[in-house]
Formats: C-alpha cells, structure tokens, sequence
C-alpha cells in the first residue's frame, strides 16, 4: 500500500494536498501486506495497486474484498487460528456476532433493542462498515413523547424499557435522555409547552433513576454549581474549535465556513457531526452523570498541564456523543449557552409539579392523583399548581443550592417542611428582593397613595449582602450571589467595628460605594471596577469604600424577613454602631403620598450628590388598604420614555374615594363593582420584584441630555442574534480634524425588528452576495484602536443615545486632551432611542459637546460637596456659639 504522504483522489475527482488531512489509507498503512507482482482488482474491478489512485469508495471496495477472502480462507482452514484477523487498532471497533466471532462494527453506536434483533438475523459473515457515525441517535429515548400533558402522560410506561438500555451503564440515565427533552424545548416558545417537557424528563429520572436528577437540573440549568462557589470552566472557544476539528475530521476552513454559516457553536458542532465518517473507538453512550462529572473535573483541573487534560476531556465527551443532537448540546453546555429556556424560574416550576406527581422508590411523601386533577377545572388546577410553586420558589430564594433542594425533595416531595430543610443559613446568600421600575416621581407617587413610605438614595455602588456568625467569620456576597469576601477584606476587618453589643449572628444588606476617606465625597461605579477582585491585601488597597447599610434580614439565629421594613430598619440602626466614612446608613427621607415637593427636593439631592436616583420603600403592612382606580391584579407596566415626558409632580388629586367602576348586564342594569388594590407588603420578599420598592433613576430620562451620535461599526451577536450586528460601535465627531471618534457599544434599545431592518441596510454580503453600505477595512477617518469588529459601517446615519453618565476611559479615546491627556470619554449603560433622519452626519455631536456634558457633571457634583461641607461648617459654628 503507498505512503499516505502521496496525494490521492476524492470522490469528486480532484486531487488533495498531501499534508491536508489524514485519509483511510493512513490507518492502514502498518498493516504488512505482501505486494502482488501483479495488479489484482476488487470486487467492481478497481485496480488495487496503488491506493494513491483509488477513491474513498473504490478504497473501502478493495478492502471490503480482501477481507471477505480472508473470511473465506479462515472457514476453508480453521486450524490457521486467527492470526490474519486486523487488530482493533489497524482498523476499528470489534464487536461479537451471535456465533461469538469478532466483526468490525460500525463506528456507529449500537441500534436500540428494536432494531438489535434485526440485526442479529443478518448474515454472520465478518464485514468491515464504514457506515456514518455522525447521525446515529438512541431510537428508544426519541420515541418517548416528553411534549405531552403530564396529567396523560405515564413514566411507567417507559421507564422499564429505559432502565433496560442504561442497564449497560450501570443503571445511569443516559445523556440521550436529557438531549431529547433539550431538543423538544428548543423547538418551542410555548412555556406551557416548555414546563410540561420538562416535567415529564424530571419524572422519568425520579422514577427510573433518582441519583441522575441533581446533574440533570445542573445541566439544565446550564451551570454546574451555585453562583457563591466558584467553578468556572476555564474554556475558550479556541478548545471547542480544537475538537471539533480532531473529532470531525474538519480542518480551519471548512469549520470557519459552517461557523459563519450558522454562528452558534452547537449548530456548527451538529453540522460537523454529519461530515464525521468514522471513528477509531466504538463510542462509549455518554451518561448524565459521566457528563455533569466531567464539566466538575474540566472546572476543578488546575495547574500545569491543565489545559491539555481539559482539552482530552472535550474531546472524549464529542467523540461520545450519539448523533448530530447530542453534540450539539454538548457543545452548548461546555461553551456554557444552553438556550433551551429552562431558566430558574422554569426548574422550580417543573419540580414543584414533578414532584406532585412522581415520587423516587422507597420514599413516603404522598402524590396527587392524576385522574383527580384531570376532573379538575382549570382555575382549581392552578391552585393546586400554584401552592407547590410558591414552596419551592421559597425554599430556592431562601437557600439557591440545588445541591440541597433536590435530596429533600427527593425525600419529604413539596411540603411546608422544605421551607424548613432549606430556609435562610449563614453564608449562603439568599436572593435579594427587587425594585418594580417607575418612570418619574409621578408614578411612584400614585402608586404609594395612602401609604408611608422611605425614600433612600440610590447610591452608584454595588449591592452587598453580608453575613457574619457567632464565632466572627465573614462571607460577602452580590447582587448576583457571586464570593467577594477577598474583595474587601476592609470590610471584613470592619465587621468586629460596628457589631453592638449582644449581636451575635447576623446578614445585612447595605451598598458599597468608592468615596474619598477624607471628604468623604462619593465616586461612581466606575471607579469601583478599577478594584481589585481576589487577593486584595489591606495595604495595597488604593481605592476606598463604605457600606452604606439598608436592611437587615437574620440577627442571632432568627431570621426576620416577615418582619415589616419599619422594625427591621429601627433594628438595624440601634443595633449597629457607625463608623464615619467606613460604615453608615443610607441617607433617607420618610413621607407620604402629600409629601409631593420634598420628595422632588430629595430626589434632586441624590442625582447631585452622584446617585442614580432613589429606592422607594413600603414602611408598613396595611392589612386592608384603601380603594383604588386600578382593578386588583392590574399592573401598569413601565412603558419606554416618550419624547414629551418629563420629570414632573403629579396633578392634584382628590381625597376621597375613587368612583367605582360599572358594567352594563344584559337587561341593561348597571351595577357598581367596588376595586381594591393589592396589598403592599413592608416583609422582605428574597427573589420578588414587588410595587413594595421603587426605584426611580435618572437614566434615560428624556429631561435630561442625550448625544446624536453615528453608527460606524458592529460585530455578529450571539445566539439567536447571530444574523444581526450587536453590538455596534457609536461614535462623536471631531470638527477640527474632521476624524469620527468611538465613545462606546451599545447593544440596549434595539428590536428585533430594528436588527432586521439595520442588518438589511449595512448589509456585509455573506448571503445576499452583493455588500451594501459596508467595508472590509477600518476606514482612515475613524478613530478606534479596540478589539476589530466584523464589519465597518460607511457612516450615514445618526442615532439619538440616552446614557446616565459620561466616565474617563482607558479605552475609548474620544475627546483626549479636551478633559484629560491619557483618557477618553466614554458612557456608561448608552441606550439607543431613535433614528435623527433629520440630522446628517455632518450635525452629529462633537467631541466637544461631549466634554462639556463631562465638564457640567463633575461640576455639579463638585458644587454640591462644596454646598454640604459649608452647611457642615455653619451647623459646627452654631454649636460653639
């Protein structure tokens, strides 16, 4: 046989590079062959004296031949033994027939136990396959209809055939499962849909294998551990492309090619399986555990050498997995963008009905009767689903770790003692409550009529929750429940500080914001970024912050959630001790709904003293508040800023009682339906964005500035905006030079439509083949030295941005030197709002205008410092006198 250095024919004809990939004649190549003095033919007659000069197809035919002549041989003479048999290493997997021979198998999986006996009726003659393996998928798991009503659907009915398949695995769930229910989610927007698929799944693991449902949520969920524990795996795109290319048989082009087809990394890995041709190992059915237990050790794999075992690990889970689907999702999972829908919210809701339903072998908590609910009406059926619902979603927002939820459901199913076996602990953070947005203070107001209320400034800080034990340790967390103890060990070593007397245990929330220690004047968040995040040491800290305390949620061992804001706020502040500039409370105003004027007074306070607005908050529990205009359940929902809105009171309303609504019968009587709003709680909620808070900020405020700015380049987003430019490079005039200078991406603002109709009109040609209002090169007028976009715009268009601040940037370098000689301008949360199709580029914002909106902010901000430090100094004055 020749050298696989020599080039051969592909089936098109045409000849391919030697070095380009590795074909069937290399894996051959170390078998000894005798040479045969003369050509001999295969089966159709193909020469085989030179492999260089066969095809893939004439190649297999030779081979195919030689091999049915050496199974002739071998029957011929037995005594021979098996010596001429290929090993499994020269030529694939070896799989047994029924008379107990070795084949070799199909690279592809085994058939499910349908299609097994058919197979076992073949001839059992030896036959060398080289059947695609790419598209190959568990037939039993694709039969099973996971998209029906879980009050029709019945896991019995399946879980005894399943369990038969996974026997081979030990009993473990197979991962086909899991990509079944993943496929039938993804091809929904149905969430009813969406919700009863997963139901179903669930109860086939809690019924069929209870020990794969904790990886299976993990994998659902597409993470593989809560947000306090860091596990990250460490992956960039650089190791998928890397096995796809070793798995598939791709080389850089041809993966490129899909990749720019497509653009999701699973749809290129489900299009990469189909080109997969065969395999060197039989593959291995990968399991729901075996992969969850895979992404742990990618993510706990550290040190050297840990990228080659990381990349050995995606290679082995590809090479596993059964069809174009499997990868797909595999591939999703590793690069850590599932896209199945299956958010928290989603997963609590299918336990909760999962476990209504189902129930894992051995355990005692009762289920509900399918025929029973079926007989239920529909407003009944919620209920029912309702109260299970709002358990689990308690016990999650209480205490996030599937890794504790899941065993106590799989113990006790949904009870009230959930709440109990996973309430509120000490360095496990619990969700934080939300704030409802309002447009203006005129909303906020109408919706807090006959209520007293705090107002609290918003400061620009992030969110911490603290938690300390009686033995003094101490665990910081965030808004997004994310470890960031290391981050201030200042605040740490402060804890012991403020701590009264008599406290022991406790969790606060408070805000920690970047200021000045010795004016104490506060900086935004931008400055806070520039911090540090792991290993900070207390002597190398450069940027100072306070926590600026609001609330307070567990003291000594008692958790005080259901205690109204008022009592927990008074707890807070007579408990703990002030330290200035290091610790304080939030600066707050308490009134009610005809306190109109000094709320505006406050809420002007907070934008000048560098906050982005205000927290509105519930004081009090009303048991039965008073009649409303709105019907109860009826909920305004913020609706986007118009052009005529502005900051403003509202109108003057009258005191008494609102009119009650009427509706005509059919005899035309009318009859007066009384309303009543719901009742605003003043208990901490954890996981709830309620009317109980409001927030009102100033960003994209329509009475405050905005830029006309231009559009001059974009990247291909992500997922489903793959086919779209987001996000899109913006940028300010330079009248001097006549340069366009970048200020910032924006990505907020846009539509699906708006994408439609922007990748239409800056259109690069990759489908429709004709470029229009593109280049290729940075054009010599822009001004951008960041990462290079995909394509650049010929700017032509001017689009009005909202923004809430203008920051220094290390990046960006528009307007440097008109503010500062090392950075540039750029904006914090850009926001687009409109096309200006009466402004050309020509009228767009300058670099100027830009500085000098910086200019008025930091002078506003520093005007007010100055206002406070006199007032400070006067009240010191008076005391003396």
């Amino acid at each position: 046989m020749s050298s696989p250095a020599k080039a051969r024919k592909l089936n098109s004809g045409k000849k391919q590079p030697a070095a380009q990939s590795k074909g069937l004649e290399y894996f051959f190549s170390k078998q000894k062959q005798p040479e045969s003095p003369n050509p001999s033919t295969g089966e159709d007659g193909a020469p085989s004296s030179s492999s260089a000069l066969l095809s893939d197809e004439e190649l297999a035919r030779k081979l195919q031949a030689e091999w049915n002549q050496e199974v002739a041989s071998h029957r011929q003479t037995p005594s021979e033994g098996q010596s001429s048999t290929p090993k499994d290493s020269d030529v694939g997997a070896i799989s047994k027939t029924e008379d107990g021979d070795s084949t070799p198998a199909s690279v592809s999986n085994p058939e499910p136990p349908t299609a097994d006996a058919a197979l076992r009726k073949q001839d059992n003659r030896k036959t060398l396959s080289l059947q695609s393996t790419g598209m190959v998928d568990d037939a039993v798991t694709n039969s099973i209809p996971l998209d029906e009503s879980p009050l029709t659907f019945e896991p019995s009915k399946y879980v005894k055939l399943l369990q038969e398949c996974w026997a081979a695995e030990k009993g473990d769930a197979t991962y086909a499962l899991l990509t079944r229910c993943f496929v039938l989610v993804s091809a929904t927007t149905s969430r009813i849909k969406i919700v009863d698929t997963l139901v179903n799944c669930l109860r086939i693991l809690i019924e069929g294998d209870p020990s794969s449902l904790l990886p299976a949520v993990w994998l659902a969920t597409n993470s593989i551990s809560p947000p306090y524990i860091s596990m990250e795996l460490g992956l960039g795109g650089s190791a998928i492309s890397k096995a796809l290319r070793q798995v598939c048989g791709l080389d850089n082009r041809s993966l490129k090619a899909i990749y720019d087809k497509y653009g999701d990394p699973g749809d290129v890995a489900f299009e990469a399986k189909k080109k997969q041709s065969f395999t060197l190992r039989k593959p291995k059915p990968l399991t729901i555990k075996g992969v969850y237990q895979a992404l742990v050790k990618i993510a706990t794999t550290h040190g050297q050498g840990s990228g080659e075992a990381k990349q050995r690990i995606v290679d082995r889970l590809l090479q596993d997995a059964r069809g174009g689907e499997e990868s797909r999702f595999i591939v999703r999972t590793v690069s850590q963008y599932l896209r199945i829908g299956a958010v928290k919210t989603t997963m609590l809701i299918a336990l909760s009905r999962a476990f209504l339903l189902s129930k894992a072998p051995g355990s005692e908590y009762s289920t509900k009767d399918v025929g029973e609910l079926r007989k239920l009406k529909k407003e009944e059926l919620a209920d029912v689903w309702g109260k299970a619902e709002e358990i689990v979603k308690a016990s999650f927002a209480r205490h996030p770790n599937y890794n504790d939820l899941i065993p106590a459901l799989l113990e006790i199913g949904v009870c009230e003692e959930l709440l109990l076996r996973c309430g509120l602990t000490l360095h496990i953070p619990l969700r934080p409550m939300l704030g409802s947005i309002t447009r203006d203070l005129s909303e906020m107001l109408t919706k807090l009529q006959g209520r007293d209320f705090a107002c609290e400034f918003k400061y620009d800080g992030q969110r911490a929750q603290v938690h300390c034990d009686d033995k003094g340790k101490v665990s910081i967390f965030s808004r997004h429940l994310e470890l960031m103890t290391e981050k201030y060990p200042d605040l740490v070593d402060l804890v012991p500080k403020i701590r009264g007397e008599g406290i022991g245990s406790f969790i606060m929330e408070g805000e920690v914001v970047a200021l000045d220690r010795e004016t104490g004047e506060l900086k935004n968040f931008q400055t806070l970024t520039n911090r540090a995040r792991k290993d900070v040491a207390i002597g190398d800290i450069k940027i100072d912050v306070c926590l600026f305390a609001f609330d307070l949620m567990y003291l000594n061992g008692q958790s005080l959630l259901n205690r109204p804001f008022r009592e927990r706020r008074e707890l807070l502040r007579s408990l703990f001790t002030e330290v200035p500039h290091h610790f304080t409370w939030v600066k707050s105003l308490d009134a009610t709904s005809g306190d109109s004027e000094a709320v505006l007074d406050f809420f002007k306070s907070a934008l000048e003293n560098k906050c982005e607005g205000i927290m509105v908050k519930i004081l009090d529990n009303i048991p039965d508040p008073p009649l409303a205009e709105a019907a109860e359940g009826d909920v305004e929902q913020p609706q986007p800023l118009e052009d005529t809105e502005k900051l403003s009171l509202p109108k003057t309303r009258s005191k008494g009682k609102a009119k009650p609504k009427t509706s005509a019968k059919a005899d035309g009587e009318e009859k007066a339906t009384k309303s009543r709003r719901k009742p605003l709680l003043a208990t901490y909620e954890p996981d709830k964005r309620l009317d109980s808070w409001l927030k009102v900020k100033k960003d994209y405020n329509s009475s405050f500035d905005t830029l006309d700015m231009i559009p001059v380049a974009g990247w291909h987003g992500q997922g489903r905006k793959a086919k779209w430019w987001s996000p899109i490079l913006m940028a300010v005039r330079n009248e001097e030079s006549g340069m366009l200078e970048v200020v910032c991406k924006c990505i907020s603002g846009f539509t699906d439509s708006f994408y439609k109709a922007n990748k239409a009109f800056y259109d690069d040609g990759e489908e429709s083949g004709e470029p229009k209002n593109t280049k290729l090169q940075k054009p010599s007028f822009i001004e951008y030295h960041g990462p290079a976009p995909d394509v650049w715009f010929e700017p032509q268009e001017v689009w009005e941005m909202a923004f809430a601040d203008i920051t220094l940037s290390p990046v960006y370098t528009a307007a440097i030197g008109l503010v500062s000689d090392e950075r540039g301008l750029s904006l914090r949360f850009p926001r687009f709002l409109k096309k200006r199709d009466d402004k050309s580029i020509e009228e767009a914002s300058t670099n100027e205008f830009l500085a000098n909106l910086w200019r008025k902010q930091e002078a506003k901000a520093a005007s007010t410092a100055k206002d406070e430090v006199e007032v400070e100094d006067a009240a010191d004055v008076e005391e003396e006198d």
